[in-house]
């Protein structure tokens, strides 16, 4: 269960920071935090599509 909530808060995390590198951030800071937001997106998707793929526990 927890680990599903990591997944979540990695993709939340990821939403919030694509957004304020592109909208609030200009220069090379946005691509920092742009880099930073998509591979939290990454680690997300993985989290969340493991525990799909994991299936029931019982």
């Amino acid at each position: 269960m927890w680990i599903s909530f990591a997944g979540i808060f990695f993709l939340l995390l990821a939403l919030g920071l694509i957004w304020l590198g592109r909208n609030r951030l200009k220069g090379w800071f946005a691509g920092i935090v742009s880099l930073l937001a998509y591979i939290s997106l990454l680690v997300g998707g993985i989290i969340i599509v493991y525990i799909v793929f994991s299936g029931p526990t019982r």
